[in-house]
């Protein structure tokens, strides 16, 4: 080992991790990640779904094994679950048939505590946390945010050095998951804790920008490292601020510039092509009309800031970004530098009827849409012009997972529907022509 390496205390060297399915073309998830975590940092892992953050982080865990490259903690090589480091899910993962004491007891049992130990660390813990009072509470008696709290309890209640947190706050309503933010947050700052490293995975920018010392961000298939920035803004930091929305800003442009470090902005004069494999994003076409409407207002002009954008029509960017890039693919909006601009086809889709709108858009799946069309094409081959869902599944299979195959192919039925492309019947999985020639 380095001195280099050493000097940190999670240190992640050339990673990557694909999944393999049967004899079929591995599925890699994340590509040549390395990253750094030095002692006294918060560290934010940020990206779209889908980037890979959460396998990187099980892989720094002990949970999962990478397919190429190391991770080293304090040296030592990572090749399972080890003592200084504990994780926070998303989903609250409690024991439903035990207390609450009894749920931040469990990993001090685990290690072979005393009783007698463990039930004093755990109530310590649950102090600590804000829980004093509720030990003898079952899960189900408890609020999502109470819940959460005692995963964090569980989690500290091994004197961690390192707290890995799995997007711990998004199954949380906004109030609730900005109460424990700050509470954790006073945690580190007033060093009531023996932590000496965080590294959060999320998708929520502005929660990134809060709490993060510093922001890697992800790109995509696969998750690859596209950009790292340093938030150097004093902490309480508060939402509103200049340098707060400023750095906002600056993430929201470096998450929709394309080709990063090789001087290629998002600007194209034709929409981006894509390929059958494509992985459709789960995007309603009733919320890209309700996009395109708000760009479309008098006071936008056809043009909005992302940031003011995702204000605007109440979504995140987890939400906004799948409905911003399937509006590139369709023609629809360009989305360059942060900012997002309607193309004289979306200003036409957002001021025509309904009737109209489908026409629009039934066009514009067949053009750029590849699967769309391929769907089409096997349809009209048929001699009764339709065919079971099975037959399309398989193919998406050579691309992607089963599950992700099935939600590829309801995306597309959705969108097919909607554009009276084809027909779906439920019942029997088969896809039809709604007026074959």
């Amino acid at each position: 080992m380095s001195k280099h390496e050493v000097s940190s205390i999670i240190h992640v060297s050339h990673v990557s991790k694909a999944f393999q399915k049967g004899k079929k073309q591995p599925l890699k998830v994340i590509e040549n990640i390395n990253f750094e975590l030095k002692p006294g940092e918060i560290v934010a892992l940020l990206g779209k779904s889908g980037s890979g953050k959460s396998t990187l982080l099980r892989i720094i865990a002990g949970l999962l094994d990478p397919s190429e490259g190391e991770v080293f903690y304090r040296g030592q090589k990572i090749s399972e679950p080890v003592q200084g480091i504990s994780m926070v899910f998303q989903s609250f993962a409690l024991m439903p048939w035990l207390t609450v004491l009894q749920n931040v007891e469990l990993g001090l049992e685990a290690q072979g505590i005393s009783f007698h130990e463990r039930r004093k660390r755990a109530l310590r813990a649950i102090d600590t946390i804000g829980l004093d009072g509720f030990e003898s509470a079952f899960p189900k008696e408890l609020s999502g945010g109470m819940r959460q709290r005692v995963g964090f309890a569980r989690a500290l209640v091994v004197n961690p050095d390192i707290l890995l947190m799995d997007e711990p706050f998004s199954a949380l309503d906004v109030l609730t998951s900005e109460n424990l933010r700050g509470d954790l947050l006073d945690l580190w700052h007033t060093k009531k804790t023996r932590l000496n490293g965080i590294l959060l995975v999320t998708h929520d920018i502005d929660e990134a920008v809060e709490m993060a010392d510093r922001i890697i961000i992800f790109h995509n298939n696969p998750g690859t490292i596209k950009a790292e920035l340093a938030v150097d803004i004093p902490h309480p930091r508060h939402s509103q601020s200049k340098e707060f929305r400023q750095m906002v800003d600056k993430i929201y442009t470096l998450m929709t510039t394309r080709e990063a470090g090789k001087g290629v902005a998002a600007t194209r004069a034709q929409p981006r092509a894509i390929g059958l494999g494509y992985r459709v994003p789960d995007v309603q076409t009733s919320d890209l009309a309700g996009v395109l409407e708000t760009l479309n207002e008098p006071e936008n002009k056809g043009r909005m800031d992302l940031p003011e954008l995702s204000e605007k029509v109440f979504l995140d960017g987890d939400d906004l970004f799948p409905l911003t890039e399937v509006l590139e693919i369709l023609n629809f909006a360009r989305v360059s530098q942060g900012v997002v601009t309607m193309t004289p086809e979306g200003v036409a889709f957002a001021n025509a009827d309904i009737l109209e709108r489908k026409k629009l858009f039934s066009k514009h799946i067949l053009r750029y849409i590849p699967l769309a069309q391929h769907i089409c094409d096997l349809l009209d081959q048929e001699h009764k012009h339709s065919l079971s869902e099975e037959v399309f599944l398989r193919e998406l299979e050579e691309y992607f997972t089963e599950q992700e195959a099935e939600r590829v192919l309801t995306v597309m039925i959705g969108w097919g529907r909607y554009a009276e492309l084809f027909a779906y019947d439920f019942n029997s999985g088969v896809l039809s022509l709604e007026n074959p020639g």
